[in-house]
C-alpha cells in the first residue's frame, strides 16, 4: 500500500488539505504572536489607534470600491451587459482580499493614515483651554477676518475638518482625502480586486474596459487640495506670520485643538514638509518638536505650554520627562538648532537615500 500523498480527489485529500491549511495557520498565528511578543513598546501602537486606523482603511476601501463598481456597472448596463452589471454590483467586498494579498501594508499607505490618526486623536484629547471668556475660537475669527484671502482659507479649512470629522463619526460621506499618488495606487488595487471576482473569460473584454474607465474616472475627480492638510498649509500661507506673531498663533492653534493648523504654520516657519513636523508632533518623546519650536524663535513659555497640553493629551508622555526636554532644547543656540535639524528639510527622496545609507552603516 502506497504511503504517499492521498489522491488528488475524494475524502483523503479534502482532509489532508484541511490538515495542511490548519498548520499554515498555526505558523502563522505563531510568527505574528512572536512580532507582537518582542515589539518594543515604542513601537506599538495604543489600541484605539489601532481601531480607528483599521476604521479609516476599510472606510476609505469601501468608498473606493463603491465609486468604481457603480460607475462600471453604469456603463456596462449602458453598453448592453446588464448581467454583467448586476453581478459587478453584487461582488464580495475585497478588503479582506487586499489585506490577504498584502497590498494594504504599502509603508506608504500606512505612514499617511497612521499619522493621519494619531494626529487627529491626539487633536481631541486635548486639554480645553480658553484664551479669553466669550471670545471666538481662533478659526471662526480667521474666517471673520476682514482680509478675504485669510477669511476664504480659514473657511476651508473649516469644512474639511467638518467632513474629516463627520466622516469618522459616521454621519458623513466617506473620501478617501490621500495624496495623489496613494489614491491612485489605492484606486488600481481596488480595480483588480473587483476584476479578480470574474475569472470567467465571457465578457473580460467589457469589465476590463468598464473598470479601467470607472477607476480613471474615479482619478481625475480626485483633488489633493482639498483635503484639511492641503487647507491648513494655504491658511498658513495666507496668514505668514511675523516672528511676534508666530508664537501666539501656535499657542492658540493648540488651544483650540487645531493641531493641522499648528503642524501647518510651524512647518511653514521652519521651511519643512508638513508630513515631518507631523511625525513630530505625534512622536511621544517630543524632544525634536521642542527643538524645532525654540529654533523658528518661540520662547520657553510659550514651548512650555504646548508641551504641556500636548504631554495632557498623549498618555505616553511624562511632565518630568519634558520639562529635561525643555531645558534640553532652550540651551541650544537657536542657529545651532536649525543647523541640527536641517535634513528635515531634505526633499523627501533625498532624505529617504540618506536614511537608507545610514541603515546600511548600522
Amino acid at each position: 500500500m502506497s504511503t504517499g500523498s492521498p489522491p488528488q480527489d475524494g475524502p483523503a485529500h479534502g482532509a489532508h488539505a484541511r490538515a495542511v491549511g490548519a498548520d499554515a495557520r498555526v505558523d502563522t498565528r505563531l510568527r505574528h504572536a512572536i512580532d507582537d511578543l518582542f515589539m518594543p513598546e515604542e513601537a506599538r501602537l495604543s489600541d484605539r489607534t489601532r481601531a480607528a486606523v483599521h476604521a479609516v482603511v476599510a472606510g476609505i476601501v469601501a468608498a473606493t470600491e463603491a465609486e468604481v463598481r457603480r460607475h462600471a456597472a453604469r456603463l456596462l448596463a449602458g453598453r448592453g451587459g446588464t448581467s454583467q452589471a448586476e453581478a459587478l454590483l453584487r461582488g464580495e467586498p475585497v478588503l479582506d482580499r487586499l489585506s490577504r494579498a498584502g497590498l494594504l501594508r504599502d509603508p506608504e499607505l500606512m505612514e499617511e493614515l497612521i499619522a493621519r490618526v494619531e494626529l487627529d486623536l491626539l487633536a481631541r484629547s486635548l486639554p480645553t483651554a480658553v484664551i479669553e471668556p466669550d471670545r471666538p475660537s481662533l478659526l471662526i475669527r480667521l474666517a471673520e477676518a476682514p482680509d478675504g484671502v485669510v477669511a476664504t482659507a480659514a473657511l476651508a479649512l473649516l469644512a474639511t475638518e467638518n467632513r474629516r470629522r463627520a466622516a469618522h463619526e459616521g454621519s458623513g460621506p466617506v473620501r478617501s482625502e490621500l495624496p495623489a499618488e496613494l489614491h491612485q495606487r489605492l484606486t488600481w488595487y481596488v480595480a483588480a480586486a473587483v476584476r479578480e471576482q470574474s475569472p470567467d473569460m465571457a465578457g473580460m473584454a467589457d469589465r476590463d474596459r468598464a473598470l479601467t474607465e470607472a477607476s480613471l474616472r474615479s482619478l481625475a475627480a480626485h483633488d489633493e487640495s482639498d483635503r484639511p492638510e492641503a487647507a491648513a498649509a494655504r491658511l498658513a500661507a495666507a496668514l505668514d506670520p511675523q516672528p511676534d506673531e508666530l508664537g501666539p498663533l501656535l499657542t492658540e492653534a493648540v488651544a483650540d485643538r487645531r493641531l493641522t493648523l499648528f503642524v501647518a504654520v510651524l512647518a511653514r516657519s521652519a521651511g519643512v514638509d508638513y508630513e515631518q513636523v507631523r511625525h513630530l508632533a505625534v512622536d511621544p518623546s517630543g524632544d525634536l518638536l521642542l527643538l524645532l519650536m525654540h529654533a523658528v524663535g518661540l520662547d520657553r513659555v510659550g514651548i512650555a505650554r504646548i508641551g504641556v497640553a500636548l504631554t495632557e493629551a498623549d498618555p505616553r508622555r511624562d511632565l518630568e520627562q519634558l520639562a529635561d526636554a525643555i531645558d534640553w532644547a532652550v540651551a541650544h543656540d537657536r542657529d545651532a538648532a536649525r543647523v541640527a535639524l536641517a535634513p528635515l528639510a531634505l526633499a523627501d527622496d533625498f532624505r529617504a537615500a540618506v536614511r537608507a545609507l545610514a541603515r546600511s552603516r548600522r
